[in-house]
């Protein structure tokens, strides 16, 4: 029998929000601690900034990776950008990044991208280490799993192994210009709409495997044109081969906790 598999997206520091939609989903109890037996649950990146708990929400799915592990199941993560912008402002804070474009810093771009000293304070070098290891890329199943809707994982390695690693060699190191440049790359995005984009988005399974991508980062109701209230399910394009599932939490959409696979209902 297959086991369940879930996908949450873009928490960014509602902590809350999150256990409630979990607890909907029955992958948690009413004390926040983990009845999801032997299901597979994957976050997609981007715990914190914007919110009011970001670390909060970092505890919980350490917690629950923990007591899923305990029982046959398993809680996963992959980094996204605003992880790496936490860590990036840890690390270097206001030192200037070498740029032909202007002045530039993790610290002015944190506190741009609604960075919260809360999440700074409470953050530990246990969190640091969880969040420094995590990977870029993942599989489940026949779905590949990536934070950020873009081909510039592709410049780190031709397979999600050599992705990672490289990711992961870059986050242990203290190189500021190959910390910035991992944040700017992962902040791009829509490389799967338009005219091209199930011909792109086949030619990334191809290479990297998979039947199906799935991805956070670019919020749904913009990619719809619709208030982010108005979002009740995750968004299917690109043929098909892409599932987009960031339903704007922090501008008021819903926290999905998505099942793989995905079908709309008709």
């Amino acid at each position: 029998m297959d086991v369940p598999t879930y996908v949450v997206g873009d928490v960014h520091g509602y902590r809350d929000k999150l256990a409630d939609a979990l607890r909907e989903s029955k992958l948690i109890d009413d004390n926040d601690n983990w009845c999801g037996a032997d299901a597979c649950l994957w976050f997609l990146g981007d715990f914190v900034d914007r919110g009011p708990d970001g670390i909060g929400a970092i505890d919980l799915v350490i917690r629950l990776q923990e007591q899923a592990a305990e029982v046959g199941g398993s809680v996963q993560a992959l980094l996204g950008n605003h992880e790496i912008l936490l860590l990036g402002m840890y690390h270097f804070g206001d030192t200037v990044v070498p740029s032909d474009f202007g002045p530039r810093s993790f610290a002015r771009s944190w506190e741009i991208n609604g960075g919260q000293p809360e999440d700074q304070d409470a953050l530990t070098d246990d969190h640091i280490e969880w969040l420094s290891t995590r990977p870029l890329i993942a599989h489940a199943g026949e779905h590949l799993l990536m934070h950020s809707d873009t081909l510039e994982y592709l410049d780190w390695g031709d397979t999600d192994e050599e992705i990672n690693e490289t990711a992961q060699e870059i986050l242990a190191g203290d190189d500021l210009a190959s910390w910035w440049d991992v944040w700017r790359r992962m902040t791009t995005r829509y490389a799967f709409r338009g005219p091209r984009g199930a011909e792109v988005a086949a030619e990334l399974l191809a290479q990297l495997g998979g039947e199906q991508i799935v991805h956070g980062h670019s919020v749904i109701a913009d990619q719809l044109g619709i208030h982010p209230s108005q979002v009740e399910a995750p968004f299917l394009y690109a043929e098909g081969k892409v599932l987009g599932i960031d339903g704007g939490l922090f501008v008021g959409g819903p926290c999905l906790v998505v099942p793989l696979p995905w079908e709309p209902e008709d």
